[in-house]
């Protein structure tokens, strides 16, 4: 039977960065404690420290 994919509102994500870059704590041990999968935290930590793409930075330039 399948399961239904839990979703997490942007303040949850928000908040469980926060505390793996203010506490110092590992993604495992924090990610235990909310009951997040590791790699879920892990991908919202790695995002939260990338600065977004802005899609024209990827074009190459224009010659004049």
């Amino acid at each position: 039977m399948a399961e239904t994919r839990r979703r997490f509102d942007q303040d949850f994500r928000d908040g469980a960065v926060r505390l793996v870059n203010e506490t110092g704590k590992p993604i495992a041990q924090v990610a235990r404690d909310l009951g997040v999968i590791e790699g879920t935290l892990s991908n919202w930590v790695n995002m939260d420290q990338t600065p977004p793409l802005c899609p024209r930075l990827r074009d190459p330039p224009r010659p004049p």
